[in-house]
């Protein structure tokens, strides 16, 4: 079993980076394997809403990472998205970046997040982590992923790679949610082999308020 954790921050080695390192190490020690995936700070163009990933499989945008990524996803079981809060929202890296990702996902009918849990967190200095939590938890909520929490709202706080440390509750939480994550995935499995079947998926009946 694989989690792929995102860094959303334009920081590789920053106070998001200390943050998904700090679970990954706890998924390590509970047996399911941990990756971080940075997004880095590279320019990430957002979704024109062109709908051509529904032809392609795949977005059309081929100038940055978002492909990458989706052709890596498939394999992994769990997904934690990390972002740091810019002006009270999660940064201007992972948001377009996601966009594109689910909605290639979906028009591209590649299936690659259903029933598959996910969980976000936040690192903040100060204040908007909770706006920010909400933002992210929307990718997984549309979706149909179980969204794992820790013991606490999933934040820390601190302005840097060394402060993050310091929020001794907010790192413990960071471990109780890795190992909430772990948990949801041992028993997914154990009802794989138990033969239980996954909840049947319908078909999208989309519904216009103006006609």
């Amino acid at each position: 079993m694989k989690v792929l954790l995102i860094n959303g921050s334009p920081h590789v080695h920053g106070s998001t980076h200390t943050v998904l390192s700090e679970i990954a190490n706890t998924l390590a020690a509970e047996g399911i394997e941990a990756d971080i995936y940075d997004i880095g700070d590279q320019p990430t163009a957002p979704c024109r809403g062109c709908q051509a990933c529904a032809k392609l499989g795949k977005c059309i945008i081929q100038s940055d990472k978002v492909n990458e990524f989706l052709d890596m996803a498939a394999a992994y079981d769990g997904f934690i998205i990390g972002s740091p809060v810019h002006y009270a929202s999660a940064s201007g890296v992972i948001v377009p970046f996601m966009d594109r990702v689910f909605y290639a996902n979906s028009l591209g009918k590649r299936n690659i997040f259903r029933l598959k849990p996910g969980a976000a967190v936040v690192v903040a200095r100060r204040a908007g982590t909770t706006a920010t939590l909400d933002q992210l938890n929307k990718y997984f909520q549309i979706n149909e992923m179980p969204v794992i929490s820790g013991r606490y709202w999933n934040m820390v706080f601190g302005s840097s790679a060394q402060e993050v440390l310091q929020d001794t509750e907010g790192m413990q939480n960071m471990r109780i949610l890795a190992k909430n994550m772990a948990y949801h995935l041992k028993c997914r499995a154990a009802a794989q082999q138990a033969g239980i079947p996954e909840p049947e998926k319908e078909s999208i009946t989309p519904t216009n308020f103006i006609r």
